[in-house]
């Protein structure tokens, strides 16, 4: 008997392919940036923005990826 829809899965699958590939951000993780930038929000943003940058230059997220 089938207890979920196949968007589901495929978003399930897809949460896999990410956790395997590092790409989770983890309560520790997320503790960890933080702290590496003294909590200042402003240099924890730029971070992030520039984190994000790369991602999108690279296409790690793309459905082309290789990933």
């Amino acid at each position: 008997m089938k207890q979920i829809t196949n968007s589901e899965y495929k978003d399930y699958l897809d949460y896999k392919k990410s956790k395997i590939h590092g790409r989770i951000l983890t309560p520790d993780g997320l503790r960890l940036i933080c702290n590496s930038y003294n909590n200042d929000p402003i240099a924890i943003g730029t971070h992030f923005l520039e984190a994000l940058h790369r991602f999108e230059r690279k296409s790690a997220f793309s459905e082309n990826s290789i990933f």
